[in-house]
């Protein structure tokens, strides 16, 4: 005599999961699922440091097409001060990112950033 099923969804042979949750999905779930929230996190509203790199990158921008002289001395400070806020995002994904893509991509952000400026 057979044993009565238990109660719940369906389960394949192999993996013991539901079906349609084979490892592609698993791998997915790992890289893209917000710890917190269960939500898939891909990208977010941007959080302050990124705020203030895109600010001062505009800044920058602007300074140069549009007000050379005005801004012409402080531009290469603005730029620095926009790159310290582009590391600052970038360590603080790494180590607090909501799930693993969200920490890969402040590295590879910051091993970017990195290359640029140690190889001309």
């Amino acid at each position: 005599m057979n044993a009565p099923r238990p109660a719940g969804p369906p389960v394949t042979p192999r993996s013991g999961e539901p079906p349609g949750r084979g490892p592609l999905a698993a791998a997915r779930d790992w890289a893209f699922r917000d710890r917190r929230t269960g939500a898939i996190t891909v990208a977010q509203w941007p959080n302050p440091p990124l705020w203030l790199f895109l600010g001062l990158s505009g800044l920058a921008w602007a300074g140069e097409a549009l007000a050379p002289a005005a801004l012409g001395p402080a531009i290469p400070w603005i730029r620095g001060a926009a790159a310290l806020a582009l590391v600052w995002w970038a360590g603080d994904e790494i180590l607090r990112g909501v799930n693993p893509w969200r920490r890969a991509l402040g590295a590879a952000v910051l091993l970017g950033y990195a290359a640029l400026r140690l190889w001309p």
